[in-house]
């Protein structure tokens, strides 16, 4: 009888799977998703095959890199428009502290002209980022920080009940939060400027400063001059200030180039939203020595948010045949901002920035600025 007591308790522990499971790995740790979310379940089934000592999948915590990008992939680009288009809208033409000059004048057009229905001219993003190091030359990081942190608190247009600082997908959070418990680095590898990306995570993702990468505008000492930074000696007298020189654009085979100088380990897990991350998410399933896995995002939500639902199945298509889990943000959240949050349908970008209203606030601003 013993034996028999013994044996049946043998078999009940290993069929709860007792002394290999992760922290957290259920359902319960996604509220804000439908249960029966295919890449849900994939990511699940994932995290409870390589945390599981006793299966052939398993990965060592230091080898559970976790890379995301932001913009479309843990917070909203379509309000009107990616987060520092508006940004940099808002310094170019309603900060009364800043003159921007013809050139940054005219780029702010092109945002306006081409922002909302994504008609970018060709190499639009690499001077984007260039103009976004130009408007705010000089600032310390802690004063940009302070910047972005006040522009985060303002209303989302086309939303009610909504603030930047609240744009964020709270299923994506739930993601990050059940990797941590599970002992993964996540990391969040964006085109968006490294500080911005700083800026906004902070009492968002529990995740270090650090674990930040993205595009890089160059620092150097105040009162540096024309010195080389190689030949310059930094003291105590010394600031560290934001330039205007660009130096690196994180998107495509530059975020791998990123993930390998900066992490120094292959993810094993990628999320990203478009075709600037596929060489991320390529760089996770190829050549890895451990089983890893792609996610990609829709924004197929035209009720919640401004998605397209008829690009859906195409892209569904695509990101499939590529290898990668498709996370439809309409079939898989049962909410993306929150219930209280609202899409109102109602866009005020064209005219916020009117031609009448632009050539008003620049005559203001350089009033303000004439009489300090």
């Amino acid at each position: 009888m013993k034996r028999i007591v013994c044996f049946v308790l043998l078999i009940a522990m290993l069929l709860c799977g007792c002394g290999a499971r992760p922290k957290s790995s259920d359902q319960a740790s996604f509220s804000h998703w439908n249960a029966d979310a295919p890449a849900l379940n994939a990511l699940i089934e994932y995290v409870r095959a390589v945390t599981d000592k006793a299966s052939p999948d398993y990965i060592p915590p230091a080898d559970r890199i976790a890379t995301f990008d932001m913009d479309g992939t843990l917070i909203g680009e379509l309000f009107p428009t990616y987060l520092e288009d508006v940004m940099l809208m808002h310094r170019i033409f309603d900060d009364p502290t800043y003159m921007p000059d013809e050139d940054m004048l005219a780029f702010g057009l092109v945002i306006r002209d081409h922002a909302v229905d994504r008609t970018f001219p060709a190499g639009f993003e690499y001077e984007f980022s260039s103009h976004l190091a130009k408007a705010f030359a000089e600032m310390t990081p802690e004063e940009y920080d302070d910047y972005v942190t006040v522009f985060l608190a303002s209303p989302v247009d086309g939303f009610a009940g909504m603030t930047y600082a609240k744009g964020y997908y709270l299923p994506m959070a739930e993601v990050i939060a059940y990797l941590l418990q599970n002992d993964f680095k996540c990391y969040i590898v964006s085109g968006s400027d490294r500080f911005t990306i700083r800026s906004f995570i902070k009492g968002v993702f529990e995740l270090p400063s650090e674990n930040c990468i993205g595009s890089d505008a160059k620092l150097e000492a105040k009162d540096q001059g024309e010195a080389e930074d190689y030949d310059y000696q930094f003291t105590d007298k010394d600031t560290l200030v934001r330039t205007e020189q660009l130096l690196v654009k994180d998107v495509k085979t530059s975020k791998v180039q990123q993930i390998a100088r900066e992490i120094g380990k292959q993810p094993v897990l990628s999320f990203g939203n478009s075709s600037g991350d596929v060489s991320m998410h390529n760089y996770a399933l190829y050549h890895n020595r451990y089983r890893s896995a792609a996610f990609q995002l829709i924004a197929d939500d035209d009720v919640r948010d401004y998605g397209h639902p008829e690009k859906g199945p195409e892209l569904r298509r695509q990101w499939e045949d590529m290898g990668f889990h498709v996370i439809s943000m309409r079939d898989d959240w049962k909410t993306i901002y929150g219930e209280n949050v609202v899409r109102t349908g109602e866009i005020h970008w064209y005219e916020d920035y009117a031609d009448d209203k632009i050539s008003e606030k620049i005559s203001g601003m350089a009033d303000f600025l004439g009489a300090a």
